[in-house]
């Protein structure tokens, strides 16, 4: 394995071992010392970085650990004991952590997680959690991802419909409903991903005026393939709470935006392919997106006609149909009658 190899290399055989009473152990491992004090990571590195790893290798209770890129090499080295955990912590930037070996255990907002091998989990900002660390043998790497590369690679559309689902509804906006996913490799996925690991980290040791960018290419690469070789460990309860929240936010968007919003707008705005929408319309409310927006146009232009003195090509160009001919068969084939009947009728 070579991920492995070289995590044991960079954080158990780097000559410059700091003890335990460096300072430096405070970023790596932060014993537990209180059940009611939260300790709040910030992004170790300057403002100028945007991502950093951080490796931990255990084994016969002790713990190597090391950030990369650092301005000096060093390896910080731990003793615990069997059942100890880190103290309670939230970040200020995303992490991504990559189980390279073993097991490795997780308390996050007050539910423990196993994560075996090949595994990934995501943790949002502010969302509170700490490791359990325990004797057998194990290799982790975190990923510390600034807000503002994440938020630059999400938009490329890198990640299928799950997980953007997921950041636009618990990540990104629903910040009490779920601040995690919990990724699990199918088929052959975990020897690619384990590639992607490597190449991130060798990038993070060499560490030049073009890692970030490097680096951003290669989470995008990550984000992808976790859409398409990896299943999100997902209770059916919080996928259904989930979906009803994202479908929520796109009828809220088309509500507003009816008369001028198109299918592709939607897909720029969202993140997901445009038969998505369809699909989602269809299961909720039995229309189709067209269907859909159509019939909020014909309810505010049967208001427009009763409540104000618009002409009826004013009020038909005022919900967004600019064919005039068009909007009079639509219109009389939902209320079987032309618009300045319906007008002339119903304010008799």
């Amino acid at each position: 394995m070579r991920l492995l190899e070289l995590c044991v290399e960079i954080s158990c055989n780097n000559h410059n071992l700091l003890d335990e009473e460096s300072h430096i152990g405070s970023r790596i491992v932060l014993p537990e010392y209180s059940l009611y004090i939260e300790d709040k990571k910030t992004f170790p590195l300057s403002q100028d970085e945007q991502i950093f790893a951080l490796c931990w290798v255990i084994q016969d209770n002790k713990l190597w650990g090391t950030i990369k890129p650092s301005a000096v090499s060093f390896s910080y080295m731990t003793t615990f004991n069997e059942g100890s955990r880190t103290q309670m912590h939230t970040h200020d930037y995303l992490e991504l952590a990559y189980i390279v070996s073993g097991t490795f255990h997780q308390r996050i907002l007050g539910k423990d997680i196993v994560f075996r091998q090949g595994d990934l989990c995501l943790v949002d900002m502010n969302c509170l959690h700490q490791d359990c660390l325990d004797p057998n043998p194990a290799c982790i790497i975190f990923i510390g991802i600034a807000g503002e590369m994440f938020n630059s690679i999400m938009p490329s559309q890198v990640a299928d419909e799950r997980i953007i689902s997921f950041l636009q509804t618990a990540l990104l906006k629903q910040k009490k409903l779920w601040q995690y996913l919990h990724f699990k490799p199918t088929e052959d996925s975990n020897k690619k991903m384990e590639g992607y690991f490597y190449d991130l980290l060798k990038e993070l040791i060499h560490h030049d005026m073009a890692s970030t960018h490097i680096c951003r290419g290669l989470l995008m690469r990550i984000f992808k393939l976790l859409g398409s070789g990896y299943d999100i460990s997902l209770s059916s309860e919080m996928k259904k709470k989930m979906n009803w929240l994202l479908y929520e936010e796109i009828i809220s968007y088309i509500n507003i935006h009816f008369r001028d919003v198109s299918i592709k707008q939607l897909s720029e705005h969202f993140h997901f392919h445009e038969d998505y929408f369809n699909r989602m319309l269809k299961s909720k409310t039995g229309m189709t997106y067209t269907q859909y927006v159509q019939n909020l146009r014909l309810r505010e232009a049967e208001r427009l006609l009763l409540h104000t003195d618009l002409t009826i090509d004013e009020v038909a160009a005022k919900v967004g149909y600019q064919n005039k001919g068009y909007f009079y068969k639509i219109f009389v084939e939902r209320n079987n009658i032309t618009p300045a009947k319906y007008r002339k009728e119903i304010l008799k």
